[in-house]
């Protein structure tokens, strides 16, 4: 596996990003258009096609936030540990999760400064993970 930087770090994963939503947004544009064209006799299938369809729009959304919540929360804990460890304190409460997830990248010498900075200047994600120096790679997350 190569090294991970800031360029590189964003992972999509091809049976969800690049199959499963553009034939999902294609069937439901189909039943769409199968709603709005349909004979008297068949509109009650055509619009439980259509909702169906948005369901499962529904449902490919949790599938992909629930196990990215969870992993936050994981984050969350193990970046906590890891400031308790350098400084034996615990993260500071104005640090917000974007942060946290973004401080993830940050080795340990460049942990506590940039966690300082994020709080002073307010970094956001983008900010944080451009600002890290020798970037350490996260393989592990969904």
């Amino acid at each position: 596996m190569s090294s991970q930087n800031y360029k590189n770090h964003r992972r999509l994963v091809t049976g969800y990003h690049r199959i499963l939503l553009p034939a999902l947004l294609i069937l439901f544009i189909g039943s769409l258009v199968n709603l709005f064209t349909c004979t008297p006799g068949n509109c009650y299938a055509a619009s439980l096609i259509s909702f169906a369809t948005l369901l499962l729009f529904v449902m490919a959304y949790y599938i992909r936030m629930f196990p990215l919540f969870a992993q936050n929360r994981v984050i969350r804990a193990e970046e906590n540990l890891r400031y308790y460890v350098l400084t034996g304190k615990l993260l500071p409460a104005e640090v917000s999760m974007s942060q946290v997830i973004a401080l993830r990248f940050a080795p340990d010498e460049e942990l506590v400064d940039l966690v300082n900075r994020a709080i002073n200047e307010n970094l956001t994600q983008t900010d944080i993970k451009k600002a890290i120096k020798n970037w350490k790679g996260d393989y592990h997350r969904v």
